[in-house]
């Protein structure tokens, strides 16, 4: 991948208004995914921080759109959205759907899960990776907005890893919380399970 620079930069007033967002694309992505960089000032000043905090935020149509049950990536993009329009900082929304396999092959991948095999399986026997997520491509999108310094939000550990393999510093890993339905709770248990993903359960 070139080196990424601004292309464009626009405000748009997301959920009514409630929230003023700049809306980043850039120039350089070879790859034509069209990722996009959404920045929220932070409209509570004793929140702020001199470090941003980011929120790597892999598309899910499924969740982010129609609420989906089955994961909880609807339900993080709404708390990344609160907590980065309240202490300023950055969501990174990546066009990498279904941990980077597609939309068409998510749903395969339910299929099988709908059989009981579980979501890390389900992409084994699609002969597909487990994770094939890029997240190189959001420290790129960074370094564009002169961001090299960040608390991330998440609870993966490998994206602190890949950013900082590709010159981001985390200063502070803060974790989303955990939203738990019963639709999901045997797929949040496998990420924890199989990935390390800093996830407790209320229950246990």
């Amino acid at each position: 991948m070139g080196q990424l620079t601004v292309k464009r930069r626009v405000t748009i007033p997301v959920r009514a208004g409630d929230v003023m967002a700049d809306f980043i694309s850039f120039n350089g992505d070879e790859s034509g995914k069209e990722h996009i960089g959404i920045f929220c000032e932070g409209k509570n000043a004793k929140a702020q921080n001199e470090v941003p905090l980011v929120r790597l935020h892999s598309e899910c149509l499924t969740g982010d759109v129609f609420g989906s049950g089955r994961c909880d990536c609807g339900e993080q993009l709404d708390e990344a959205i609160d907590r980065i329009n309240d202490e300023g900082g950055y969501i990174l929304y990546l066009r990498q759907e279904g941990r980077g396999i597609g939309l068409y092959a998510k749903l395969d991948a339910y299929a099988l899960q709908d059989k009981g095999y579980d979501t890390y399986q389900a992409n084994e026997m699609l002969h597909l990776p487990e994770d094939d997520r890029d997240f190189g491509v959001a420290a790129e999108m960074l370094k564009s907005l002169g961001v090299t310094k960040i608390r991330l939000l998440t609870n993966n550990p490998d994206k602190a890893k890949q950013l900082k393999e590709h010159g981001i510093e985390v200063a502070e890993l803060v974790p989303t919380k955990v939203h738990v339905n019963q639709h999901n709770r045997s797929y949040l248990h496998t990420k924890a399970a199989r990935k390390q993903h800093t996830l407790v359960f209320d229950d246990e």
